[in-house]
Parts: structure tokens; sequence; C-alpha cells
């Protein structure tokens, strides 16, 4: 472990939710959960506002409405939380080559590796430097922890949320992990902490006393070894600036099982060109192709076939896909089906299959495609008006779905930038409505090509060395 606190881990606050409250006057202050709406939705985050009466993420949809009836909910917008996290990722690069995003809102930054820092203070003037410019160039907050090892940087972000910053000085480690909950030490999940509760270790200290043969005795030698290193603060693992993709793949979950193979083969299609849109996206390409079945009864098959040599063509996964789903049985319906490509590699293998003819590439290559069926954007066939989506009207303008149903759609008219807009209802096919781009977060941005941001504000480049400093607050836990 380093001498100095100089790993940041940075992990914004409630993002999903606070890139919606950010994005609608009307939602600041709310409880607001973003997820899947359909009976068989799960929240993938919501607002601290929302937290207070209980849901957190991972919960069910319904019990969360149950819990807060009058929450906002709203389904993902992924494309503008991926454009976000950009500018987050970028400015995290700025202080130092050493960046290892975990999420779209989670990394660890290595800043003695960037010359950024090479003790406490200037740590904690680089951390709250970082998130002054976060909120400058997003509007949003971030939570810094800073620590000597990337654990307990973590720990200390955790204890800095909701948008506050935690120091741990080099030192202190044993002390401040000592009366924490077993729970705080990662891989120590629900099942762990039980085991560990019934010997009578409830703390990190306590797993510390019981000693190393103890805890290889209750949980094994690989876990047992690793939690002891754990309790003690040791922790030796570098900032891995570039983590190897393995796999890229896509899935849906239906709130109707679905029972028709025919519809069962055309959603299969759709997610292989989702898939192939990502790979392309990521400037790769793969030999083996996947599928995943979940059926009624929720028992999972997967499927796999490798090519000769890796794709990106469209035509030849779809045409994988289709064979792989003819060797599985989907009597009695299917509740998630799911496309992807491992084997990865930055080339192409251009004449793979003699299968997949040139004219019925061009043939797939002249369907209209859809938007990720995981953000639920409206086509112009479909006209299905997502909750939380962004629409304009030719009349009055930028806004966004608080709901649709009985063929009526309520839109309310505000942008990031605006005073709280007003309510309007119309019929989901009013030929003057129509799904639109998500604006910038910070007024004055350009738009670029498909309405994302092309620049936004940018803060002044990181000093290689200060006499001083301002910035929001920060503090140091013992």
């Amino acid at each position: 472990m380093r001498p100095a606190p100089t790993i940041l881990h940075l992990d914004m606050d409630a993002f999903f939710a606070s890139v919606e409250q950010a994005s609608k006057p009307s939602l600041r202050g709310k409880a607001v959960v973003v997820g899947g709406l359909g009976p068989r939705g799960v929240v993938a985050t919501c607002s601290y506002e929302a937290r207070v009466f209980g849901v957190h993420s991972a919960m069910p949809m319904g019990q969360a409405r149950r819990l807060a009836p009058h929450a906002a909910y709203l389904v993902p917008r992924f494309e503008l939380y991926r454009s976000i996290s950009e500018q987050v990722m970028r400015l995290l690069r700025e202080l130092s080559p050493l960046v290892e995003p975990l999420s779209l809102d989670e990394a660890f930054v290595d800043l003695e590796a960037g010359g950024t820092a090479w003790d406490a203070e200037s740590a904690r003037l680089a951390g709250a430097k970082l998130r002054t410019d976060i909120r400058t160039v997003t509007g949003l907050t971030g939570s810094v922890g800073l620590a000597a090892s990337k654990m307990l940087a973590k720990i200390a972000s955790e204890e800095a949320k909701p948008d506050g910053l935690v120091l741990i000085p080099p030192g202190t480690e044993r002390a401040m992990l000592e009366p924490m909950t077993v729970r705080t030490l990662p891989g120590v999940g629900p099942a762990t902490g039980d085991h560990l509760r019934r010997a009578g270790i409830t703390t990190v200290g306590e797993i510390a006393e019981a000693g190393e043969d103890e805890l290889v005795r209750l949980l094994g030698k690989a876990h047992g070894h690793a939690l002891y290193a754990m309790a003690l603060a040791r922790d030796e693992r570098p900032v891995v600036a570039e983590r190897e993709t393995k796999s890229v793949s896509v899935e849906d979950t239906y709130d109707v099982d679905i029972h028709d193979r025919v519809r069962v083969g055309v959603e299969v299609g759709r997610l292989a060109d989702r898939c192939v849109r990502r790979l392309r996206a990521s400037g790769l390409s793969g030999r083996t192709i996947v599928l995943k079945v979940r059926r009624y009864d929720f028992s999972t098959l997967t499927r796999s076939e490798t090519l000769r040599g890796p794709t990106d063509d469209p035509a030849v996964v779809r045409e994988a896909a289709a064979r792989l789903l003819d060797s599985v049985d989907t009597t009695g319906g299917v509740r998630l089906l799911g496309v992807g490509v491992s084997g990865l590699a930055d080339y192409t293998q251009e004449d793979l299959f003699a299968q997949a003819a040139e004219g019925r590439a061009e043939g797939l290559a002249e369907e209209p495609e859809t938007e990720p069926a995981e953000e639920h954007r409206p086509t112009p066939t479909e006209r299905r008006w997502p909750a939380g989506h962004d629409v304009r009207h030719a009349q009055l303008g930028h806004g966004w779905v608080q709901g649709s149903g009985l063929g009526r759609v309520t839109v309310r008219f505000e942008t990031p930038y605006s005073q709280v807009g007003r309510v309007r209802t119309f019929p989901v096919d009013d030929p003057e409505l129509s799904p639109a781009d998500p604006l910038p977060l910070v007024a004055g941005a350009e738009v670029g090509e498909g309405g994302q941001p092309s620049s936004l504000p940018r803060p002044a480049s990181l000093p290689k060395s200060w006499s001083g400093g301002g910035g929001p607050a920060a503090t140091s836990r013992p």
C-alpha cells in the first residue's frame, strides 16, 4: 500500500436519477425512480428523495410504487447517460492517464501516475477541483474518496455520499475500518455476512481479531485469506487504465411472455442488429455468437456457435443467432432473450460466410433501424411514448412525457434551463408531436449530431503544483 492517499474513487450521486432531475425542472427536489416500468421491471436507480421511502436499486418496480406512490417513474435514457459519462471520464483523464472505469458513473484514478498528487494536501485539492469541474461541466454532483488503496478509496467515497469528499490519512486505515460492519468489505454479501454473524463476527475489527486460520476454516482458503488481508487494510491492486472487453451483448426482458415462435425469431434478429451496432461503435468484431433464452419457468438456456473468423456483419450474426434459436425449445413462452458476441478482435474477416449473400445483406441494410429496446424509444410507426423521454411539439416546443395510456399522452413542456413548464395532453397520434433528442444539461453547450452535446463548458487544466487552493470543503476521516 502506498504512503500517500493518491488513489481517487469517484462515484456520481444517484446518477440516472440526478440526470433526470437536472433535465426536468419540475422534478428537482422530488422523488424520482428510473428503471423498467413494466410488471417485471426493476429499479435502476432512484433519487435520494425516493430513498427516504425505502426505495433502492434492484428493487422490483411494483414494490417501489407501493413504497413511494407519488414518485416520478421514468424509463432510462441510456444515450444521454453515456454522453454525460464520457464528459466525466474526460475530466478524470485530465488528472491522470491511469483511469479505471467501473461503470458509467464510477471510476478509480491514480493521481500519482499523472503527477497530479503526491501527498495528502495535493490529493485533497485535486479531489475538490474535480468535484467543482464536474458540477461546471455537467451540472451534477459526485462523491470522491481518497486513500492509499483502491479498497479504501471506494469505502471513503461511500462515506462521502452524497456530494462530499472524504480523505483517509495514511496510518489511520485500521482504526477507521475496525468499527465498520463486515458488509463494508468487498466480496462480503448477505450470505457471507450471515455466516460470519453466526460465528460471532459482525465488524471488520472482529475479522482481524479472529485471525487468518479461523477465517480460512469458516470461508475457505481463497476467501479467508483475502478477507483477512482486507480487514488489515492490505490492498495492493493497481489502477488498471484499460479493461479488456471480453464480450458485447444485449438482452430484453418482456412484460408478457412471448409464445409465438415467429415473434421470438423476429426479436432475436433485432437483438442481433443491436449487438452489431454496439460492436461497431467500439471498433470491434467477434468470433463466437451467443444466444440466451430465459423461459416461462425461469430456466435459462445459452447456446453458442464459433465462426471461422471475427465478424461485425449483421447478416452473419443474425443467421448464427437464428441457427442457435432452432436448437432451443420455446414451448410455454419466453420471458427474456439475449444475443452476445465474444472472442473479440479489432479487425474483421470480410468474406466469412458464403451463405451471407451480398443481395441478402443489402436487403437487411434497407430495413429501418430501431433504437435499442432497453431505452424504449418510440418509433414513428409504433407511436409509443415512454415516461420521461423527450418530445417536440410543432407549436409548443421541447418537452418530456409524463405518462401515456388510453390513447392519450401527457407532456410537460420545459427544458433543463427553463422554469417549471406547463402540462398538456394530446392524442397519441397527434401529427404535431414527435420524439426528440435530449438537450444538454448545461445552458450554452453546443449541440452536435444526434442532439448530443458536442462541447460543454470546460474547466481550467489542473496545475501540476499549488501553493494553496480553494474548492468545496473536504473532510478527513480518522
